[in-house]
């Protein structure tokens, strides 16, 4: 063998990016094959290649018959296999020593050069065959280590064939991947040339090469769009914390700012909505909620429940379950159409959400229907405390009684037939008035006049005084939530951008039921993202 042969093997190997050392290994071992060729071969032998000068030498074994036997013996025990069908135990019928443990042996067996003269064509072609197979394994090879640590990355592909059963992507040249039906998006439309993005989900081995499996329906498909668009997610100073989706439909993403003074969901949407635009639009119209992050979880839910306000939430850490209570009206935007917007706020927070209306919470505080404890008595619905909430601002310190929401203040329990929180609605009524309020027997009908009087008085005093404001436990006025980002101009018309969520909310519901509850018949209200355009 020449020079030429070696420095040809050297230039191909830098040409398909191939480690040297990879394709001189493939041509000793094409070497060993063509001679294994020739007439009265040597049944062991190994070749030597000088890579300076190009020469090569045959070097024939010569294995003593008690290590061939222990060898031949250790190489069928690790070579026999079950069948897992019958049950039998088979053994190889062809049995070859490998050149691993021969090589362990080095110093017990003698060796003899037995280079041969020529190898002759079908030798040569023989040579050839392998060097060309062990070029395709090692490209195949380097394919497979190049994709297997990109699980979860984004790629752009270009639709070369779609049918019913998978769509076929070009990633680059000679490399393509394969979009199952399990992983589109229903109602997307694939068409032939069209460029489309998609996340990596699966990398294995197969014959033909690496089979590489990308999605369009996992959840990173959202996370890796808006690493594409937002360099604040990408330089790490906003992060995606929690990703929930339904694809084709709606999803939801909770989003936290790593730096002062940025605003993480300011920074997803983008100057006028173009950020999240530019996903949506990737996404074939898929909408796209936004929620700012929150450690405590009352907050966290009744952000996630958005674009529906939220009046209270009540948090049992132990069963990490949430009864969020929300304003008749909007109860059928909390739980969103066939319970999807609880459902991806139950999957977004890791809570299980019950929903509950305003007026079912105090009809069940004026008959009571606690839960029973261990001596026979009901016990408090909520979290035990007052609802009432002070003239002062501050919400009533007392204990509630058993199955209700309220103290035992007649004010308070006048509240019941009131369905209402605030005591101030109340402080311009008279004690017989407050006592009628409070008596369960006194029917609807014989109070209304009393509510009527006292909304009229209570609306002349916030004309003449301003409303009540809201303060914490430590007496300091409660701070009203802001959006985070305004709503352009050109989208507001749209009724796209979701509601502001009272502040004064404490909690949300959840319901982790992969059902979710169903909403109530009729026209459900147009449901997007609190502050975010969703598209």
């Amino acid at each position: 063998m020449s020079r030429e042969i070696v420095e040809a093997m050297r230039a191909l190997a830098r040409e398909k990016n191939i480690p040297e050392e990879r394709l001189i290994a493939a041509l000793e071992d094409a070497l060993l094959s063509a001679y294994k060729k020739q007439p009265d071969a040597a049944k062991y032998a190994r070749v030597e290649l000088d890579t300076e000068n190009g020469e090569y030498r045959v070097i024939e074994l010569l294995v003593p018959e008690m290590l061939e036997a222990g060898l031949i013996v250790e190489t069928i025990d690790e070579q026999s296999y079950e069948d897992p069908e019958t049950g039998e135990w088979i053994e190889p019928t062809e049995i070859e020593i490998p050149a691993e443990k021969l090589a362990e042996h080095t110093d017990e067996i003698p060796e003899r050069d037995v280079t041969p003269d020529d190898f002759g064509r079908i030798a040569a072609q023989t040579a050839k065959q392998v060097i060309l197979q062990r070029i395709r394994e090692a490209e195949r090879d380097m394919m497979y280590d190049e994709f297997a640590d990109r699980v979860g990355e984004m790629v752009t592909g270009i639709v070369q064939q779609s049918d019913n059963r998978y769509t076929l992507l070009q990633l680059r040249d000679r490399v393509e991947a394969l979009l199952p039906r399990s992983e589109q998006v229903f109602g997307e439309r694939y068409d032939h040339n069209q460029r489309l993005k998609a996340v990596i989900k699966e990398v294995s081995q197969s014959a033909k090469g690496p089979s590489i499996i990308v999605s369009r329906r996992d959840p990173e498909v959202i996370r890796a769009l808006f690493e594409l668009e937002v360099p604040e997610i990408a330089d790490g100073l906003v992060e995606i914390t929690g990703v929930a989706r339904e694809p084709g439909y709606r999803s939801k993403i909770a989003v936290v700012s790593h730096a002062s003074g940025v605003d993480p969901v300011g920074a997803c949407v983008g100057p006028r909505g173009s950020r999240v635009r530019m996903v949506v639009s990737e996404l074939k119209g898929e909408k796209i909620d936004i929620i700012p992050f929150n450690d405590e979880p009352g907050r966290f839910i009744a952000k996630a429940l958005s674009p529906a306000q939220v009046r209270e939430v009540f948090i049992d850490d132990e069963l990490r379950q949430a009864t969020v209570i929300v304003p008749d009206e909007d109860l059928t935007k909390a739980i969103g159409r066939e319970g999807q917007n609880v459902r991806l706020a139950a999957r977004l927070t890791g809570w299980r959400i019950d929903i509950k209306k305003a007026s079912d919470a105090l009809a069940q505080a004026a008959a009571p229907s606690g839960d029973v404890g261990d001596e026979g008595e009901e016990e408090p619905i909520g979290d035990g405390r007052c609802s009432a909430i002070m003239t002062s601002g501050r919400r009533c310190p007392n204990a509630a009684l058993p199955g209700s929401i309220f103290c035992g203040l007649p004010m308070h329990q006048a509240l019941v037939r009131f369905g209402a929180v605030e005591v101030a609605l109340l402080e311009d009524l008279p004690e017989d008035e407050l006592d009628a309020l409070a008596d369960p027997d006194k029917s609807q009908e014989d109070v209304q006049d009393i509510v009527t009087r006292a909304e009229e008085a209570y609306a002349e005093r916030v004309a003449a005084e301003g409303p009540i404001v809201p303060v914490d436990d430590d007496g300091t006025p409660a701070e009203p939530v802001e959006l985070e980002n305004e709503a352009p101009d050109d989208l507001v018309d749209d009724g796209n951008i979701g509601e502001q969520i009272d502040e004064d909310t404490e909690s949300a519901v959840l319901d982790a039921d992969e059902d979710g509850p169903t909403a109530p018949e009729g026209d459900e209200a147009e449901t997007g993202a609190e502050d975010v355009p969703s598209t």
